[in-house]
């Protein structure tokens, strides 16, 4: 029997978490944003430093990090004028629990993989040994 498509039902009474929830997703769909994140993973950093670290204006950083900011996804902190920001990681926990069952996936492939090859082994062996 093949797989009917799926077909995803929209609920247009959204709520705040779930918006943020598919805005992770979209927001980790650009590799700069992950970029970003990738930079204030262990530590807070200026915006500036933010920026420093791409060959892009600084306005567009600036987008970047807005979209990370409304996705949940940056903790902002101000001091005077100058802005830093740090990961919050707690909207990755929605991509890691729609993640979970494909790495159970690939573990399962990767034990059937380990067993084909260990049983090419077996056989090459008792073809040298015979």
């Amino acid at each position: 029997m093949q797989d009917e498509p799926c077909s995803v039902k929209r609920n247009h009474m959204v709520t705040k978490a779930g918006a943020r929830t598919e805005s992770a997703f979209s927001a980790i769909a650009d590799p700069t944003r992950r970029a970003i994140l990738d930079l204030v993973r262990n530590r807070e950093m200026s915006a500036g430093d933010i920026a420093r670290r791409f060959p892009v204006s600084r306005p567009a950083i600036a987008k970047h990090v807005r979209v990370l900011r409304q996705a949940g996804l940056l903790r902002e902190r101000r001091e005077a004028t100058s802005r830093y920001y740090r990961l919050d990681p707690a909207a990755l926990q929605a991509v890691d629990q729609w993640l979970a069952p494909y790495r159970l996936f690939w573990a399962a492939k990767l034990v059937d993989l380990k067993r084909v090859v260990e049983e090419e082994a077996k056989a090459k062996s008792k073809k040298g040994e015979t």
